[in-house]
């Protein structure tokens, strides 16, 4: 069990680190994006779902003439936008789609910077950005799974796991090594159970079909299924018969009336403007530990409520609650640092796990100045994949504030500049002595994290000081969260600056009597 352990911790331990780390700040992703959109303002009191649900409606039809279906996200709590997408009329056999934010109070499109934002860490968590979609969750899926055996091994392993939990020797080397991996593991161990098991049952469609496939094997069951997993609306073939779309004002009035004035997460059309039209008003994630879909279907010409889905069968609905444990959606701020805070620390479970196996190893190397080459690849990986993956997340949010607004492609190229700087990392680490990689890394990471409140207060309008006093506690909270990680950094990299002298001079000190005892047997 103990090299089980070890070794499914370790093969996958970097991708896991990976998406431990981007999971964790994924449950602020909508802070992030408003923080990466300083040209939209906040909302003070959120609008009225129901007039800006028309006044979007309203303005796509001028902005996405002739599509065969838009969605809109409205505003709530913690998005100061309307987001809405379409599917763009087919051309030369392809068919595309657009996306733009809108002002919710005016309803007009709203020009910003184009970025991800917080959704790229989102999607990096379990997709990886670069590769095909389905192998990078085929990736994560398989990561997952080693993290889940990782766990059961390491707890049939620590046998006084308990024990350990309030046991830390602070600058003990290898034994400090090892029980911040065990305190930090226990302090969230039914944390990272449900998490790992829960992120496994998400894309369980896709891990396991044959189920599904074996049950429903013709279209209209498995369009059946699709409605207990999702809010489904089958698009339909259009009449050609142009009627307009009914007021879409009422209908989501009647779906606040059940659910609550800022309940609504989305509206969805089909065939707008044509009499085939169907629209789907959604209930939102907050305040419901279950991701299973719950919406009122309308008829698009006349407004009239067709059905209602407020529950799904039992199978569905434990799906939607693992789902719902999953992401955190339903959490208010305080839950929300909770889930933050305990995922930090299987972040930190999981890098601690990877510098351990290079401790343990370092002291039974025959010459540890020159490890063998299988040391050295895991160990620069450790430095890129910890130290490197930080650098990168900051430089990312850097790109945002430092590329031109109007640059073409402008998203992409934030991305692009997170790969580029985690690759400088990976060869930084190779180039350099793996000591000093790490102190100048970590070193880097908190530079770069200390001086992006500095930078942001440079390049936009909303300052530090600016947003205390209007009360913007997310750029304020990004803010301190930044300086916060920014001494972390900087607290790590000033021990193992610490521990790297103690080593060279405990070295010395070896070296010393050997020198002598050789001097004195030429002598005789």
């Amino acid at each position: 069990m103990s090299d089980l352990h070890t070794w499914v911790g370790l093969l996958l331990g970097w991708v896991l680190y990976a998406m431990f780390l981007t999971g964790t700040v994924s449950y602020f992703k909508d802070e992030i994006s408003q923080w990466t959109r300083p040209e939209l303002a906040r909302l003070v009191e959120v609008p009225d779902q129901a007039v800006v649900a028309q006044q979007i409606a309203d303005e796509l039809a001028n902005v996405a003439p002739g599509t065969s279906q838009w969605s809109m996200r409205l505003p709530d709590s913690r998005n100061n936008s309307v987001y809405a997408f379409w599917r763009a009329p087919r051309t030369a056999g392809q068919r595309g789609f657009g996306e733009a934010q809108f002002d919710p109070t005016t309803g007009a499109k709203v020009t910003s910077r184009d970025t991800q934002g917080g959704e790229f860490f989102y999607r990096f968590h379990f997709q990886f950005h670069y590769m095909p979609v389905v192998w990078g969750r085929w990736l994560a899926g398989i990561a997952a799974m080693f993290m889940l055996v990782a766990i059961v091994s390491g707890v049939i392993t620590h046998k006084k796991i308990f024990v350990d939990f309030f046991t830390f020797r602070w600058g003990k080397g290898q034994r400090s090594w090892l029980d911040a991996h065990n305190a930090l593991s226990v302090f969230g161990l039914p944390f990272h159970i449900m998490i790992t098991y829960t992120g496994l049952v998400t894309l369980m469609a896709l891990y396991m079909p044959w189920g599904e496939r074996a049950a429903f094997n013709n279209p209209a069951e498995r369009q059946q299924l699709q409605s207990e997993l999702s809010a489904f609306t089958p698009a339909g073939k259009p009449s050609g018969q142009k009627v307009p779309l009914a007021s879409v004002e009422d209908m989501v009035r009647q779906a606040q009336e059940r659910w609550g004035r800022d309940n609504v997460g989305r509206v969805n059309v089909v065939n707008p403007g044509d009499s085939t039209a169907r629209v789907a008003v959604t209930r939102g994630d907050p305040g419901r530990v279950s991701m299973s879909p719950q919406y009122m279907e309308f008829d698009g010409t006349t407004g009239k409520l067709l059905s209602v889905r407020d529950h799904v069968g039992a199978a569905a609905e434990t799906r939607g609650v693992l789902y719902a444990l999953h992401l955190g959606r339903f959490s208010d701020t305080v839950t929300r640092w909770l889930y933050f805070l305990v995922s930090f620390a299987g972040t930190a479970m999981v890098g601690t796990g990877l510098v351990m196996w290079t401790v343990k190893r370092r002291q039974r190397l025959p010459d540890p100045e020159r490890p063998y080459f299988g040391f050295r690849v895991v160990e620069r990986l450790n430095i890129a994949s910890i130290a490197g993956l930080s650098i990168a997340m900051t430089g990312f949010l850097w790109a945002n504030r430092l590329l031109p607004t109007q640059l073409q492609g402008r998203a992409n190229w934030e991305i692009d500049a997170f790969f580029i700087i985690w690759a400088l990392t990976l060869l930084h680490a190779l180039v350099r002595p793996a000591r000093a990689a790490w102190i100048e890394q970590l070193w880097a990471a908190s530079v770069l994290l200390f001086l992006l409140p500095v930078l942001n207060a440079l390049t936009t309008a909303r300052p530090f000081w600016h947003s205390l006093a209007e009360g913007d506690w997310i750029f304020v909270g990004i803010d301190v969260t930044c300086w916060v990680l920014a001494w972390l950094h900087a607290v790590l990299a000033i021990r193992t600056g610490r521990r790297t002298a103690a080593s060279h001079a405990k070295r010395k000190a070896c070296r010393q009597p050997s020198m002598t005892v050789a001097s004195n047997e030429s002598a005789v």
